[in-house]
């Protein structure tokens, strides 16, 4: 038998400071359209996402909530593997840089450089930005800022490890100068062979000022700065080190599809190390677009972020995922409002692409009995939807292979509408009137189911539950769920005979003006909901301190809190029992409202309510971190 090719793909690791939003969930639903198309093709697709989960960031973060940085991202990991779900990401593996899989590889490889001498000790000062988790010198900065994410920087000044990169520039340089390929679009290779050009430096590769991180395996004082540690998860992933023959298989990579703001880490770090511990380099590194709001890039600072799982609710994760991969076109960036997506659900998707398999299944039932036709002689209008698809085919199919999700897309939905124009053309409401042109009739219809099979087919990589929910309607695939992307690109393997029957649409129309209304609404409510400072005033919030905490009997959701209030002991209940465990609470100072009537749960008198917030997905407790007295006044 004889063995499958292979594919790896990844996306960058998350960093899970907090939720992720739309931006992310773009690159994720991208390589997956990518892994799903290579499957679909008979590879061996190793695709790979995850979290990159140490540096200062979320040492400082974690710290300011009271809580150990390892239960801080938790939390948010757990919500991130729950969005992939929704979204439907099929990912090989899950790679966290805290696993001891990850940590392990990290050592050996930091070790393997330092033995040889591209490791060395001296003392480093520079201008340091936590968020991006980057050094850069005085001539980098913009207007004295991070030049990446605009953010303030600070000067650092501490005993550090240094990589030798600049030792590899040149040889950097032939690699890109000999593989065009490695890095795409061509914008990005012309700024990442500047950005060498301009004078490459050595890499800090270690920190002592916080302690979040891998421990350099000869000096424990010091951590591995977490660009070269996060980078390894390429290989760690995949065995490096303890699984050989897995890593034979995938590596090297095919593509790293990555944001743009990354790139420089990816083109210029990740191969220089690479270089200098002896494997081969990625074969691309695709640095795609950002997925702008009107206001700019989305940030979960500036607090206008997107959180996908109300959009799939709202519309459903074909629609969405659809309305991502068309709006970012190769390599640029896109743009993201709720009436964007909801024009292009309704033009592409309820408009085109519904209308022509209810319309179908609907001539089908009406003409034939709810039963498939078979295909008579070809007439030159038939050619030319042949010709359309074949095209369609190999554009779209093009188009997949350089990561040109948005020019695939805008292919396949040529077929869709070809194939509306051919029921205008042939019109088969008067075909049907004539006895004498059945069989014509039955040609058209085998026609249209035909054109029908191939989009699904096309549509799959990033719409894939669609051939399942068209399949309720027009019984095309024996396994909707199993498709080969060649089947595609053969006419004619629709079989005569399969049942079509009426079903919902797949794309119901929406109606702008109710997202109009309910952003109106929403106007309105918080307006309704505005309150005086002295209404405000009424409400007595104290600094609370909890001595004992325990889960209610028969309340999976129900804690039992014994809180300090000043001299004053009181007993609230609170639903939180599924976020939080009880020793967790013990010794936190939480915000109580303690002017709140009493009232009976489960039998128990609570006394007041805790202060919690929630995003939908998860509860964090309020708390109070510095030594404020329980009993104080919260204003």
């Amino acid at each position: 038998m004889e063995e499958k090719k292979t594919y790896y793909i990844t996306t960058p690791i998350y960093y899970p400071s907090d939720n992720l939003h739309i931006g992310h969930a773009y690159t994720t639903v991208a390589g997956d359209c990518i892994a799903r198309f290579k499957r679909m093709q008979g590879y061996d697709v190793f695709y790979l996402t995850g979290t990159d989960e140490h540096g200062q960031k979320i040492e400082r973060v974690a710290r300011e909530k009271g809580m150990q940085p390892i239960k801080y991202i938790d939390k948010i990991v757990r919500n991130i593997r729950e969005l992939w779900k929704k979204m439907l990401i099929t990912n090989d593996d899950f790679i966290r840089t805290t696993e001891k899989r990850h940590e392990e590889v990290v050592k050996k490889i930091f070790q393997k450089v330092y033995d040889q001498g591209d490791i060395y000790i001296s003392e480093y000062e520079g201008w340091y930005c936590t968020p991006c988790e980057t050094f850069f010198t005085e001539r980098q900065l913009v207007d004295g800022n991070c030049p990446d994410c605009r953010r303030k920087v600070e000067m650092l000044k501490e005993e550090s490890y240094f990589f030798n990169m600049s030792k590899y520039a040149r040889r950097l340089l032939e690699h890109i100068d000999q593989n065009p390929q490695f890095i795409q679009p061509d914008s990005r290779r012309n700024e990442v062979v500047n950005f060498i050009k301009s004078g490459l430096e050595d890499l800090c590769v270690s920190r002592t000022t916080f302690r979040w991180g891998v421990p350099v395996p000869f000096n424990d004082k010091h951590v591995v700065y977490v660009w070269f540690d996060a980078l390894i998860n390429y290989l760690s992933a995949i065995g490096y080190g303890s699984d050989d023959v897995k890593f034979n298989k995938y590596w090297p990579a095919d593509v790293h599809l990555i944001g743009k703001d990354i790139l420089r880490f990816h083109a210029i770090i990740w191969p220089t190390i690479l270089m200098a511990i002896g494997l081969p380099l990625p074969k691309q590194v695709f640095g795609h677009g950002w997925l702008l709001l009107e206001g700019g890039k989305m940030s979960k600072s500036k607090g206008n972020v997107v959180d996908p799982v109300v959009l799939i609710d709202k519309y459903g994760v074909d629609a969405v995922r659809y309305y991502l991969v068309k709006e970012l076109s190769f390599g640029q960036d896109g743009y993201y409002s709720e009436e964007m997506l909801i024009n292009r659900i309704n033009s592409d998707l309820a408009n085109d692409l519904g209308n022509l398999i209810s319309r179908t299944a609907g001539m089908i039932i009406r003409y034939f009995g709810g039963v498939l036709p078979g295909g008579g002689k070809r007439e030159q209008i038939d050619e030319d939807l042949i010709g359309t698809a074949e095209q369609v085919y190999q554009e779209a199919t093009e188009k997949l292979e350089k990561l040109d999700l948005s020019g695939y897309l805008t292919a396949t939905m040529k077929l869709v509408s070809r194939a509306n124009k051919y029921i205008d053309e042939n019109e088969p409401w008067l075909l049907a009137r004539d006895e004498n042109k059945k069989n014509r009739l039955a040609s058209v219809m085998y026609n249209l189911a035909e054109s029908i099979r191939i989009v699904l087919i096309l549509l799959t990589p990033v719409m894939p539950t669609l051939a399942e929910r068209s399949n309720k309607q027009i019984k095309l695939f024996a396994d909707p769920n199993r498709l080969k992307w060649s089947e595609a690109g053969q006419w004619g393997l629709c079989k005569p005979g399969i049942e079509v029957s009426k079903g919902e649409p797949l794309f119901p129309r929406i109606d702008i003006k109710n997202l109009e209304e309910e952003q109106t609404g929403e106007e309105k409510k918080n307006q309704k909901e505005q309150v005086s400072i002295e209404e405000f005033a009424r409400i007595d919030l104290r600094v609370a301190e909890v001595t004992g905490c325990e889960k209610m009997e028969g309340a999976d959701k129900l804690l039992i809190l014994r809180l300090k209030v000043g001299d004053e002991e009181r007993t609230v209940v609170s639903g939180i029992a599924r976020h939080y465990q009880p020793q967790e609470l013990i010794g936190k100072k939480v915000v109580l409202v303690a002017n709140l009537k009493p009232a009976k749960l489960k039998g128990v008198l609570s006394e007041g309510m805790i202060l919690a917030a929630s995003d939908g997905r998860g509860i964090e407790v309020l708390t109070i971190q510095s030594e404020i007295a329980p009993g104080s006044r919260v204003s």
